[in-house]
């Protein structure tokens, strides 16, 4: 900034202010100082400022698979959204491992964000005493533990698993696989249990429902042996994500089976709502934007002490009907 006054023959202080832009500095001088700025490629210095204000403005996002598109959304709605309020955001990629996770956490302390959004891996609940033990403002997004004070936002999965079976149902299939991913995430378990209350509600013996979990990093040898080892047995699909979903119909299509008039497909997140695919998939959508805004949206809340905690939102699904479905060909 001496450079700057020099420059311009203002004093630093006024420097400070026009770059900051404070209402004590005409628009004129704050034309010409910004200008001059730019001219002599300065950068503000956030170290310096963050002492100052004691304030980083910027926000860690911890996800599980950055190269999984349903959180490559959201990281940039969510990002997007932080420049609104003036905050950078420092994204960090745990492979749903919890020791990433942890280490995430700690480097995100340590470059001094004033908060956290993270989608936890769930393997232990480790992470919560951490960030409660830090007493930094956090949310959990996708995914939360039950019965504690933690914040989140999530979706309402178990409605979401009641809906894409309840469709299926409807469309005369009673032979469903469900491809599920580890039950110790939240997200998996309730979808399992809303699938199973629709086929208690629709007079289906729950035996005509076969569940597998994969393991979040598993790749498509894994599902293709699923499907193998269960040929023959479904008419339907339902898969714990889009992800999931494409590899799947993928290998169905692979083994000479048509989708969906010999299988059909229902994912989860809605993706296809952003991409094209040569089938369009029948998803349930899991409110990502509004998770995204939402997750955001209360973080600020709590890091201005606007909100107290525990903040808790549960949005709602809705099952998005496309062409990977149809009703059962085969009865």
């Amino acid at each position: 900034m001496a450079d700057i006054a020099r420059k311009t023959g203002y004093s630093v202080n006024t420097i400070s202010h026009a770059l900051n832009d404070k209402p004590d500095i005409s628009k004129k001088t704050k034309e010409y100082i910004v200008k001059t700025a730019d001219e002599m490629g300065y950068i503000p210095n956030s170290y310096a400022s963050a002492m100052r204000s004691g304030k980083s403005k910027s926000v860690a996002i911890i996800v599980g698979d950055i190269s999984n598109p349903h959180f490559s959304i959201m990281i940039k709605e969510m990002e997007n959204k932080l420049k609104e309020y003036g905050y950078t955001a420092i994204v960090f990629n745990t492979d749903e491992s919890s020791e990433n996770e942890k280490s995430a956490v700690i480097s995100a302390i340590s470059k001094n964000v004033d908060g956290i959004i993270i989608c936890p891996t769930q393997k232990n609940a480790s992470v919560t005493k951490l960030l409660n033990k830090q007493h930094i403002p956090y949310i959990f997004f996708g995914r939360n533990y039950e019965n504690d004070n933690s914040n989140y936002v999530v979706c309402d999965d178990f409605k979401g698993g009641y809906s894409a079976a309840d469709y299926l149902i409807k469309l005369k299939h009673t032979q469903i696989l469900y491809i599920n991913t580890n039950e110790y995430i939240s997200s998996a378990k309730k979808r399992r249990q809303g699938i199973i209350k629709a086929f208690v509600e629709n007079n289906i013996p729950v035996s005509n429902l076969i569940v597998k979990e994969i393991d979040t990093k598993s790749d498509t040898a894994s599902i293709e042996q699923v499907l193998n080892q269960e040929k023959g047995k479904f008419s339907a699909i339902i898969c714990f994500s889009d992800f999931i979903a494409l590899e799947v119909m993928y290998l169905v299509r692979k083994s000479g089976l048509n989708i969906p008039d010999d299988i059909s497909v229902v994912g989860f997140d809605n993706i296809a709502s952003r991409y094209h695919f040569p089938i369009l998939l029948t998803s349930v959508s899991t409110s990502k934007t509004k998770m995204s805004l939402k997750s955001v949206d209360t973080l600020v809340g709590l890091i201005n002490k606007e909100l107290t905690a525990p903040q808790q939102h549960i949005l709602p699904t809705k099952l998005i009907a496309r062409e990977s479905t149809c009703e059962n060909k085969h009865l």
